[in-house]
């Protein structure tokens, strides 16, 4: 079997680097990735000629411009712009050098805001997005919709997965700024530590979400990546060709909440604020067409939960405040 050289763009971030995790085990592959210093994937002429100078098989665009509520209302221009120029340069670049098989990671924030649950891949562009993170949204959307193009007009192989909530090792554990999963785990970790006999959560605890670890994502994009073609097109539509990745169930804040303390070995009192915001009731995946192609998730929520601490412990003196 021929060794297959595979670009990782954004090997550093938290999918990336599960992604690169999950390849190096394969004698087949050699693995390429690039630090910014390395390579700016905002310059267009640089991508450009890493492309011709390098002879790419794969690639996996896991590279975005990331954060929070507060972040995407707050740099709603950098969000777009960044987002559709690392896609751009990539996408157009790959076609430029003549590389066939490329991989592009979105979000579930592509689908309208008030989207029938659970979301299925046919719900995209039926109605308004979510006003917060608008620019994010259609930045991802563009990208599957380029995707699309190049396949449709030039014959490529480049497909999109659309991740639900994803959580797990070289996440973002920072107090102020990170997403559900890792805040918990700090909190309660540090409420453990200095005998705090109380953690107060916010909402009501009823909303219901869906978590993925990043190792079942990086298997997800993997297995996606190396379909074969036959049966890639008699799942997908020319139009309609993103690929929704999640477990297909959810479960609510409070059960989360609880989950996380145990894990930790917190044993204090529970309190939810229900005059603090709950969001979207629900929002869950229809991973339906993942399922038909071959692929479902592996990793329970309190095994994820688990693993997911124990990286913490080992790594918080990085991400102290």
């Amino acid at each position: 079997m021929s060794i297959k050289t595979v670009f990782v763009a954004g090997h550093l971030g938290m999918v990336g680097s599960a992604i690169v995790r999950q390849l190096s085990a394969s004698k087949q592959i050699n693995l390429l990735t690039c630090t910014r210093a390395q390579l700016d994937l905002l310059d267009q002429h640089a991508v450009f000629n890493f492309f011709k100078q390098n002879k790419v098989d794969q690639v996996y665009l896991a590279a975005a411009k990331v954060g929070g509520i507060v972040a995407n209302n707050t740099y709603p221009a950098e969000f777009i712009y960044q987002n559709l120029t690392i896609q751009n340069n990539i996408i157009h670049g790959a076609h430029l050098a003549d590389v066939n098989d490329l991989l592009f990671l979105g979000s579930s924030c592509i689908y309208p805001k008030l989207a029938q649950q659970p979301m299925a891949e046919t719900a995209l562009l039926t109605d308004t997005l979510e006003p917060t993170n608008e620019p994010y949204a259609i930045a991802k959307i563009a990208g599957i919709k380029m995707c699309e193009s190049y396949n449709r007009q030039y014959g490529r192989n480049y497909r999109s997965v659309m991740p639900t909530n994803l959580y797990g090792e070289n996440d973002n554990f920072h107090p102020e700024n990170s997403h559900v999963i890792p805040a918990l785990i700090r909190r309660f970790h540090e409420a453990k530590i200095n005998g705090d006999h109380e953690v107060v959560a916010w909402g009501s605890g009823k909303p219901m979400r869906e978590f993925l670890h990043v190792d079942d994502m990086a298997a997800a994009s993997i297995y996606v990546m190396n379909l074969d073609q036959p049966t890639y097109n008699a799942n997908t539509q020319p139009m309609l060709s993103h690929i929704n990745v999640g477990t297909g169930v959810d479960c609510t804040i409070r059960e989360l909440v609880e989950t996380v303390a145990q894990e930790v070995g917190y044993s204090g009192k529970i309190e939810f604020d229900a005059t603090k915001p709950d969001g979207a009731p629900r929002k869950l995946m229809d991973v339906s067409r993942l399922a038909s192609l071959g692929w479902t998730a592996n990793i329970a929520l309190a095994q994820g939960l688990a693993s997911t601490y124990e990286w913490f412990l080992a790594n918080q003196d990085s991400f102290r405040k």
